[in-house]
Parts: structure tokens; C-alpha cells; sequence
């Protein structure tokens, strides 16, 4: 799955690049948007995200691409492989800005680990 959005000046640090928290958050997201489209009805919550280093600093205007793809399945986690590219403004080419692995976990309402289900094929 392949989510979109643009860096705009309420995103950006106080040097002027995006915000590494900002970024995380729609990391977060897109991730989780991914996992409840083939886990529908389940209830999940963020357990881990590993190896957060940000390599390089994106601008204003960049059109950033959030490639999603489910790594694992276990009992009761999923885990997403996230690739995030950068496109800045007059730019034709993409650069690979960071990446990630973020686990959700499915949780009951009194937030216990359950089974999850199996899978919905992708559509």
C-alpha cells in the first residue's frame, strides 16, 4: 500500500526541515490505515517501532511516498515494513528519506492480546 502527502510549513522544525516527530506520526498512521484494511474489525494498537534514525532532512514542499508492506504475522501482531521517499519541489526523482518496521498488536477492549484473525487478501 502506498500512502501520499506534502510537507508544509506547519510540519517543519525550527530549522526549517520536517519535524522527525511529524514524520513518525504519519508513519504511525498510514501504517496502522494499512494493517486495519486487512484486519478489519480488530482492535490495534502500536507495540513497537524499530530502528528510528533519521539519515537526512527533508523541505518544505516535498511530496513524501510511504511505501507499506506487511513483514510478519504472529499470534496476535503484525508487522509493517515502511520506506519513506522524499520528492522535493522541480524534482523528478525520488530519495529514499527512512525507513522502518512498526508491529501493532491486536487488544480486547480491557486492551489483553487476542488472536488475529487471518489476513483479508489485498484488493
Amino acid at each position: 500500500m502506498e500512502m501520499f502527502t506534502i510537507v508544509r510549513p506547519e510540519h517543519l522544525n525550527h530549522y526549517g526541515s520536517l519535524f522527525g516527530g511529524q514524520l513518525l506520526k504519519w508513519i504511525d498512521e498510514f501504517a496502522f490505515l494499512a494493517a486495519i484494511r486487512e484486519f478489519p474489525g480488530c482492535r490495534l494498537v502500536t507495540r513497537a517501532m524499530d530502528n528510528v534514525s533519521f539519515a537526512r532532512g527533508v523541505r518544505n514542499g516535498s511530496l513524501l511516498r510511504f511505501a507499506i508492506e506487511r513483514m510478519d504475522i504472529g499470534n496476535s501482531s503484525a508487522t509493517y515494513k515502511v520506506d519513506v521517499f522524499a520528492r522535493e519541489t522541480g524534482s523528478a526523482e525520488d530519495t529514499h528519506v527512512f525507513e522502518t518496521a512498526i508491529t501493532f498488536v491486536s487488544v480486547n477492549a480491557k486492551q489483553q492480546k487476542v488472536p488475529l484473525p487471518a489476513p483479508l487478501e489485498a484488493s
